[in-house]
């Protein structure tokens, strides 16, 4: 696919200057008021999409075979030219201008993941690259204990795409504070091989910094095969996620 001119879907507030790693940003990127109406169609039909092939087959599914479920089901309408400008924006635009500054991991909206170098997790609804991901999570079990569950393992594309619009609409359009959560699609290292883990039974708790007080988190900072990827005021403007493994 090749990248669209794009047409200024995200409105910026008056720049004051570019703010470099770790600077408080001087504005905020928010979504047009008039495009709150795509976003939130464009939201709708990736639920869809996500309820039809399933959580666990979302996970993988790319940007190309999205667009084919939307257009050939029948309770799905097919994105819209400007819907598919829209994310290709999204995917694009150089994520700097709002505070973002994590490194790229997939360089087009139409790559995707090849389901033969992924396992699927028993009872997570989740996927991990076999090899050091894999073997990663079954030491951090022993090591630690069966009260250790993965939360969060490959992402494709569309996947991060899904999370990342959700969490803009969950922050009424404010794209800056979205991406110091749930980084833009095309920037998440969940395409590498990171994985999110978690306390058996705790359900969104994981997914907060009171995850950092649990012992399972303690036991796994003294593990020496993995590392926390965005720990407190790290350079890409990720908030802390103490749950986010890196393999080292």
């Amino acid at each position: 696919m090749e990248r669209r001119t794009f047409l200024g879907f995200m409105g910026m507030g008056i720049m004051a200057s570019v703010a470099s790693a770790g600077e408080t940003l001087p504005y905020y990127v928010w979504v047009k008021e008039e495009h709150h109406a795509l976003l939130a169609s464009i939201v709708r039909k990736l639920d869809a999409i996500e309820r039809v092939v399933g959580y666990a087959n979302f996970n993988l599914i790319g940007f190309d075979a999205t667009l084919l479920v939307a257009r050939n089901h029948p309770k799905i309408i097919a994105f819209t030219p400007e819907e598919q400008a829209y994310i290709e924006e999204i995917f694009y635009t150089d994520p700097v201008q709002y505070g973002f500054y994590g490194k790229r991991t997939i360089d087009n909206l139409t790559d995707t993941i090849d389901e033969k170098e992924v396992v699927k997790i028993h009872g997570t609804g989740h996927y991990l690259f076999k090899g050091t991901s894999h073997t990663a999570l079954g030491r951090i079990i022993k090591d630690v204990g069966k009260s250790v569950v993965l939360t969060s393992g490959v992402r494709s594309v569309v996947k991060q795409l899904a999370l990342h619009l959700r969490k803009i609409q969950s922050e009424n359009g404010n794209i800056t504070l979205a991406a110091h959560s749930l980084v833009p699609p095309g920037f998440s290292y969940h395409s590498l091989g990171d994985f999110d883990v978690g306390k058996r039974g705790w359900g969104h708790e994981n997914f907060t910094a009171n995850f950092a007080r649990t012992p399972e988190f303690w036991s796994l900072q003294k593990l020496p095969y993995i590392s926390m990827r965005y720990g407190v005021g790290n350079n890409d403007g990720v908030r802390f996620e103490p749950w986010h493994v890196q393999i080292v």
